[in-house]
């Protein structure tokens, strides 16, 4: 191996602290990560973490100052999960999940990331059916233009804590019998962030955001369903001081329909018929939320016949094609007869052999319930 200063670029007289920065910075250069398109990268990256951990141990760095190779060093796996290896110090410097490396992990250097938000939308029936565009408005956090987020007055800039050195988190070797412990907690002087404000943005005092109100056109599907969420990435409130923005929920509540009710992905529909539709049949229009189409009632149709009409229901969310719509018969039984009806309806209940109250029914009855 090749010498562990010329590695990490550092006089061999440099500080710890001069180390660690070099090691920050080269890493940061030679992420393999950062160079996908480079297949030497991640060679050099782990020379680099090899260097670093041999010249960041002072017990280490004193024998290969003595004897000038860093053979017969057990430097195990450099980004193992033991405590006080590089899987540690990589976590320290590379965990925010939104920069080049992207691992999806976040520890505590940089500004934290802004609150999550929730809303409510309401949509029509046939908007939550066929997709539609909605405007939702919340009150976030916005950045601050005045001092674009950094939340220095303008003309100044934050600067790095002197504490962490800017990473955020201030961490302590302990010697046990078990070997080196080591513990990390947030840099309390700069709370995580690893920088300091010197001169606060007087509008923002020094948060790098302000509250309003926000806005959003969202876009919904074809097919969501009473209760369903819509996720929009990085819409919901700015972190502080430059940190990035959580997400903004938005749940969905869909208005019902005079006609219409949902089940699943079809739509189910109450079709009125008389008694002599039902019984003879009918050629009917029936308006669907695509337009009207011609339903054909056989004779002798009966209450709770369904009628289905294919691909006139709901679109799937996950899928491709509709639901259906669902027509349920409902024969109604008239309830005001002028005589004339009545008398033929008694024909035709003569015709077919049935008994029917007699005409004069009605008028006993009052008698018997004046008596009674």
């Amino acid at each position: 191996m090749a010498d562990l200063y010329e590695i990490l670029e550092v006089p061999r007289d440099a500080s710890t602290d001069d180390i660690k920065r070099a090691y920050r910075r080269l890493a940061r250069d030679c992420h393999p990560d950062a160079n996908p398109d480079d297949p030497g990268a991640e060679a050099r990256f782990k020379e680099l973490a090899a260097a670093y951990e041999v010249l960041s141990d002072p017990e280490k760095r004193d024998r290969y100052d003595r004897f000038g190779s860093s053979e017969g060093f057990d430097l195990g796996d450099p980004f193992g999960s033991g405590a006080g290896g590089l899987g540690d110090l990589f976590d320290a410097f590379f965990s925010a999940g939104s920069g080049p490396f992207g691992g999806g992990r976040r520890g505590p250097s940089g500004p934290p990331r802004g609150p999550d938000l929730e809303v409510t939308a309401t949509l029509p029936f046939e908007g939550a059916v066929f997709g539609v565009q909605t405007d939702v408005t919340v009150r976030t956090a916005l950045r601050c233009e005045d001092c674009t987020g950094t939340g220095a007055a303008p003309g100044t800039e934050p600067v790095e804590c002197p504490d962490c050195s800017g990473v955020g988190e201030v961490r302590t070797v302990r010697q046990t019998v078990l070997g080196q412990i080591v513990s990390a907690a947030p840099c309390r002087r700069c709370g995580g962030a690893g920088q300091l404000i010197e001169s606060p943005c007087p509008t923002c005092s020094g948060d790098g955001r302000i509250v309003q109100d926000k806005t959003y056109t969202v876009d919904v599907p074809p097919g969501v369903d009473d209760g369903s969420t819509l996720r929009l990435s990085g819409r919901g409130a700015v972190g502080p001081r430059g940190g990035p923005s959580g997400d903004l929920y938005v749940r969905l509540r869909v208005a019902p329909h005079e006609r219409f009710v949902r089940q699943g992905d079809d739509i189910v529909e109450q079709l009125s018929l008389s008694m002599a539709q039902a019984a003879l049949g009918a050629h009917l229009p029936l308006e669907t939320l695509d337009g009207w189409e011609d339903l054909v009632v056989p004779r002798g149709t009966q209450t709770g016949r369904t009628f289905r009409l294919k691909g006139r229901g709901v679109p799937h969310l996950h899928g491709r094609g509709r639901g259906d719509l669902l027509v349920v018969a409902d024969v109604g039984t008239p309830t005001k007869l002028s005589d004339e009806e009545a008398e033929l309806l008694r024909q035709f209940a003569a015709l077919r052999g049935e008994d029917v109250a007699p005409a004069d029914e009605g008028f006993l009855s009052k008698i018997r319930s004046a008596f009674s």
